[in-house]
């Protein structure tokens, strides 16, 4: 018989001991973690049945709503760090905890109830639902946190609720550039609108140090480039023109200016808010733009508005706001 076998035995409970000890602390930790998760579908009593302007409150992390007749804004809505809402549903993305970073992206109803939830790696970061709120798109980074930055990648996904279909990601499109199919293995797509027929969308897709428009047909799934230096798309309601952010430095403090891009002759014009917007513009109506600045320079962060055409001047809506959508 061994001599050591006795210490060998103890030894042996001592560390099954500590193991489902550790076991015990990790599944509370988990289980903590998750629970002390702020609340990301209503109860109800917020919904999207009042038109409205809907945003991100920064200061609770809250969907609130600011109507058109003046007032103190109503509040309680999900917690999210994205959001974005038209026709029948919403679209809710929240960073989950732990490590690797993963998104939650949550299709809310009208009375922003959970329909469907999805888990994606990367950090939130763009938003989009069809004018129907049929389709629905999102966008995490997947590694760094900022277009202005270098070595970032992003993984953007589409999900058709008339199907259930979901593109997990939209590197699996097939691309054309220049007439001729593309392939290269730093194709990132972001930022995608929808056209009113729930078929066509335009996009942002990066390679190669640039950046394109593309549009895309998802029946005949297919997407092809239609020019260059064009970011964060955003069609508008009649479906005419693309607000988009531009890149007009190299500073990568302030590297872009908002445009608006007529699709009929392709002609683009700068808009009147001079500062550099990293944000996927919302037309709130046919006739403006709204978007998210973080503040500085003499501007408050919040959201801010300007007419679509180049004329007039920003004009700051809500303070602290951030992820804007015109909801009727």
């Amino acid at each position: 018989m061994n001599p050591r076998a006795p210490q060998l035995r103890r030894l042996a409970l001592v560390v099954l001991a500590v193991l489902l000890l550790g076991g015990g602390s990790l599944g509370y930790g988990l289980h903590a973690r998750h629970r002390d998760l702020p609340a990301a579908a209503g109860d109800g009593s917020f919904s999207l049945a009042e038109p409205g302007l809907y945003y991100r409150d920064s200061a609770t992390g809250q969907v609130a709503r600011q109507s058109g007749t003046g007032g103190p804004p109503a509040t309680g809505g999900p917690a999210c760090e994205r959001f974005y809402a038209a026709g029948e549903r919403a679209l809710c993305l929240r960073k989950l905890p732990g490590i690797p970073a993963r998104t939650q992206a949550l299709v809310l109803d009208r009375q922003l109830r959970e329909v469907k939830r999805v888990t994606v790696p990367g950090i939130p970061n763009r938003a989009r639902v069809s004018a129907s709120g049929n389709v629905l798109s999102w966008t995490a980074f997947a590694i760094g946190d900022s277009y202005a930055t270098t070595g970032f990648s992003t993984r953007t996904s589409i999900l058709d609720l008339r199907t259930g279909y979901l593109i997990k990601s939209m590197e699996e499109i097939p691309l054309t550039i220049d007439g001729t199919r593309y392939h290269a293995p730093d194709v990132n797509y972001w930022g995608v609108t929808f056209a009113r027929d729930d078929n066509r969308f335009y996009a942002t897709v990066s390679t190669k140090g640039r950046t394109h428009l593309v549009e895309g047909d998802l029946h005949d799934w297919s997407a092809k480039a239609l020019r260059e230096n064009v970011e964060c798309p955003s069609l508008s309601p009649d479906n005419t023109r693309i607000a988009f952010k531009k890149k007009v430095s190299d500073d990568p403090a302030a590297p872009w200016r908002l445009y608006v891009l007529d699709l009929a002759d392709m002609r683009e014009h700068p808009l009147a808010e001079t500062h550099s917007v990293d944000d996927q513009a919302a037309w709130l109506d046919d006739r403006t733009v709204g978007y998210a600045l973080p503040g500085g320079e003499g501007r408050a962060g919040g959201i801010w508005s300007v007419p679509a055409d180049g004329t007039g001047e920003p004009r700051l809506l809500v303070p602290g706001g951030s992820s804007p959508a015109a909801a009727s």
